[in-house]
């Protein structure tokens, strides 16, 4: 008997039991809501990490998650207006895919962002570096909020959560 689940083909040569409910594989998936404020970015980041650990992501795809994420929430912060931002991270045992949403419309900042501390750094590179990293990233701008969703292959994992 073959039973396809929608995620991977399982092979059995037990009946499956018609008492018993299915069994549903799904996608770990984790979700933050926050405000929109600057300490949501560092949350953001130490989140997604916690979550790669857990799902067993291995050192620099985490790394790199992680930054994906806070480049992210950090766009949505600075340029959306929004009272809340959302990030949720969902694995499938090879890749994760990071959707970042706000519920604002893009704000051009009247004031200079940068510190003495940044006198060379170089600003508005965000979405840049988000693409250098992930294998795509999509922008889903409308009049309710932007929906920025990007993909990170991350290997193979022994996460099962």
């Amino acid at each position: 008997m073959a039973i396809i689940d929608g995620l991977r083909l399982v092979v059995t040569d037990r009946p499956r039991q018609s008492s018993a409910a299915p069994t549903v594989l799904t996608r770990p998936r984790a979700l933050l809501i926050t405000k929109a404020v600057a300490a949501a970015v560092p949350e953001a980041r130490h989140f997604a990490r916690r979550v790669a650990l857990r799902w067993a992501i291995a050192e620099e795809p985490c790394e790199t998650l992680s930054l994906i994420v806070s480049e992210l929430v950090t766009n949505a912060v600075l340029h959306s207006g929004s009272a809340d931002v959302t990030a949720l991270i969902v694995f499938d045992g090879a890749a994760v895919t990071v959707e970042v949403t706000d519920f604002g419309r893009w704000l051009v900042r009247d004031a200079n962002r940068r510190v003495a501390e940044d006198g060379d750094a170089a600003f508005g590179r965000g979405l840049d570096l988000v693409r250098a990293c992930a294998s795509w990233l999509t922008i889903h701008p409308s009049p309710a909020g932007t929906r920025v969703v990007a993909h990170l292959p991350v290997g193979e994992s022994g996460a099962d959560q």
